[in-house]
């Protein structure tokens, strides 16, 4: 087995997160489904930017945020995504390598250009995605570096991958190489809508092929399609040798071998933005995992990670997570 030199690699959607606030007039006036991430093309990600007013534009994509969140815990990462060489590009690859993430895949030189998720955060904290994939939606398997996946010690995957047939081989891929080298596959299920469209896939590759697995609550019941969350642990149970669900204010559930560890939530004074509260729960997780940590203490920093985020706008931490942790004898 080569020696790990990666806590954890990333394979995702590389974008830039363009994020405003609006009201729910707002949303039904643009027809956009509040809560969950709709793909559009360029002419509609045009005319969309235009309408939403002020807005803070920050490097992001679900995978990368996570990855981003693994780096400011100390960890150490490598991130696989798909940029155009123009300005939106070059801030996304200087943004990820100057956390210390290395970026090994290739960079295109012509075709559509690296893409954008358009963020519309509403009054009560709840985000709303249109992401035009761009750039993005052309990873292959070519672009994964396979010495990269073996000397990681997780390799975790997006499931909005899933939306195009390029990035899908290249996960199954990286998939294969980390479980013939030994290490863990870790996926997360992204968004529900993103399970309506793919369940019985889903559901197979938890089942045969995946190590560790993400879900929030909506997500869960409906990859297994059951009415109570009770019913979807115990499928989990049954499928995952490990797993993690978020439920919000109600904390986060972890299942190691059949055990379950209930892990409560952080309190946070107000909630200002869910965008990438997911996503930083599992790099304080991952972060754990990677490191060796009981299954509870690596919830713990999870939902550290993940309050500090819906504290402020954006979907990276505003404050060192590593000293963060520190401080609460993480």
């Amino acid at each position: 087995m080569s020696q790990v030199k990666y806590d954890v690699a990333g394979i995702g959607n590389a974008l830039v997160d363009v994020i405003a606030n609006a009201d729910d007039a707002f949303l039904n006036s643009e027809n956009i489904q509040k809560g969950g991430m709709t793909l559009i093309d360029a002419e509609r990600a045009d005319t969309l930017y235009g309408r939403m007013g002020e807005a803070i534009e920050s490097s992001g994509g679900s995978c990368a945020n996570t990855i981003a969140g693994l780096a400011s815990l100390g960890g150490k990462g490598a991130f696989f995504g798909k940029v155009k060489e123009d300005q939106l590009g070059q801030v996304f690859i200087h943004d990820i390598t100057t956390l210390g993430v290395a970026f090994p895949a290739s960079v295109a030189t012509n075709g559509a250009p690296t893409g954008r998720c358009l963020v519309l955060v509403t009054p009560d904290a709840q985000r709303s995605m249109s992401t035009y994939l761009g750039a993005a939606q052309n990873l292959t398997p070519n672009d994964i570096d396979e010495e990269v996946i073996r000397a990681s010690a997780i390799t975790y995957m997006e499931g909005y991958l899933w939306d195009q047939p390029g990035a899908k081989d290249a996960f199954l891929k990286a998939a294969k190489v980390a479980r013939d080298a030994g290490r863990i596959v870790s996926l997360t299920l992204s968004d529900s809508f993103c399970v309506d469209r793919f369940r019985p896939e889903f559901q197979k590759l938890v089942k045969d092929e995946v190590d560790l697995l993400f879900a929030n609550e909506a997500e869960i019941l409906s990859l297994y399609e059951v009415d109570s969350f009770e019913e979807a642990l115990e499928r989990v149970r049954k499928e995952c040798k490990f797993a993690a669900l978020t439920r919000s204010e109600l904390g986060a559930v972890v299942v190691a071998n059949g055990d379950v560890h209930k892990v409560a939530a952080e309190k946070v004074s107000k909630v200002v933005d869910t965008t990438g509260a997911g996503d930083l729960f599992a790099a304080g997780f991952l972060y754990g995992l990677a490191r060796g940590y009981k299954p509870d203490h690596c919830g713990r920093l999870g939902v550290m990670a993940a309050a500090e985020i819906i504290s402020h706008y954006g979907p990276r931490p505003m404050i060192s997570l590593k000293e963060l942790a520190a401080e609460r004898g993480l």
